[in-house]
């Protein structure tokens, strides 16, 4: 295999493929990305068994052929390079010699033979959705998913098809982001599919803000396809939880916050909380809204905000983290939080389709 390729162009293609490749894995061949060489592309391709990417370019292909390298040290190569122009010739054992100006590397790689082939896919449907409307969606809801894999259900996020709009859930139990999307499905379309949270961040660095994406799914796997890359992933197979019944149907009070201000503001004292003492209590009363932290070694922090609001007091705590999240996400000058009293779950809502619960913290 011989070809020449623009230096920041494999770079560009390596960097949308290399995040999956897993730095411990028992199969070393998993750490390699697979090159191959044909009609005038490149096409670069990684897998940990359960995502799969793929990507192609164009590149001068002297000749044909493929091989596996080990993507993170071909991209730290790629990435020093002195020279625009590098030329990667591949002997018969699958060592790759990479020429760019002066510099010259020799980089031992496994046959193509040993890399998992892409897993077949048979589409059931697909849907259309800009490109940065779906990374948007998933960036306000993918941090809200569970770490904990005891329960493997909520290690995702949830994507309901139905009555012409994509609904997108995740929750960890304590707290829960939802975002609503119109798009057009048709009727025999409508189904509900958990995607692993290691496919929504792979598709949060991939994705673009310009251009079309596709969604397309099977009974076990869903595909996305935008751009020149390809991402298939396995479903994570069960039955969602009904979140519904966790958002309140209606709560008593609703305060108008400026989000930057609020954000910055449980930033500040957050920074007298130790890992044991995670909670922020929000003193509620008209038009204020006063933060409290407190750590025993640390010490304390208060600040008060503006706010927008003529109801009753209320005091509620949250774990900070949780309530920075979303405010981090959102673009909206204001938020508004609703409450019912100190016991009962809070919710953040925006000026778009989105909504996010977290339960409060019981404090002394």
């Amino acid at each position: 295999m011989k070809f020449s390729i623009e230096r920041d162009h494999i770079l560009e293609a390596l960097q949308k493929v290399q995040s999956i490749v897993g730095q411990r894995t028992t199969l070393p061949i998993l750490s390699n990305v697979l090159l191959e060489a044909d009609h005038g592309k490149l096409t670069l391709t990684t897998t940990d068994m359960e995502v799969s990417v793929r990507t192609s370019l164009e590149a001068e292909i002297s000749e044909a052929g493929a091989t596996t390298l080990p993507a993170r040290r071909f991209f730290s190569i790629c990435r020093e390079l002195p020279s625009h122009q590098v030329d990667i010739t591949v002997n018969s054992n699958d060592v790759a010699e990479i020429n760019s100006g002066a510099a010259n590397f020799k980089l031992e790689g496994l046959s193509k033979d040993d890399f998992p082939p892409m897993p077949k896919f048979e589409e059931s449907y697909s849907y259309q959705l800009k490109q940065g409307t779906l990374k948007d969606i998933l960036q306000k809801t993918s941090y809200a998913a569970s770490t904990d894999e005891s329960r493997a259900i909520l290690n995702g996020s949830l994507m309901t098809f139905r009555d012409n709009k994509l609904t997108v859930v995740s929750t960890d139990g304590r707290r829960l982001a939802l975002v609503e999307q119109e798009i057009d499905i048709p009727e025999d379309a409508e189904l509900d599919i958990v995607v692993p949270t290691k496919t929504i961040n792979e598709l949060i660095k991939t994705l673009g803000e310009e251009g079309e994406s596709s969604i397309k799914t099977s009974a076990t796997q869903v595909a996305f396809e935008f751009g020149n890359i390809f991402i298939i992933s396995k479903l994570i197979d069960g039955t969602y939880p009904n979140y519904r019944q966790v958002i309140p149907s209606q709560c008593e009070e609703r305060i108008a916050i400026d989000r930057e201000t609020l954000l910055s503001a449980i930033r500040r004292v957050s920074l007298m909380l130790d890992d044991q003492a995670a909670s922020v209590k929000l003193k509620i009363t008209e038009n204020r809204i006063e933060l409290l932290t407190s750590s025993p070694e640390v010490g304390e922090a208060r600040e008060s905000v503006p706010v927008k609001y003529y109801g009753k007091d209320i005091t509620i705590a949250f774990n900070p983290a949780f309530m920075m999240a979303p405010l981090k996400h959102l673009e909206s000058d204001e938020i508004y939080l609703e409450l019912s009293d100190e016991l009962s779950p809070g919710v953040i809502k925006s000026n778009v389709p989105f909504l996010y619960v977290i339960m409060p913290i019981r404090v002394s």
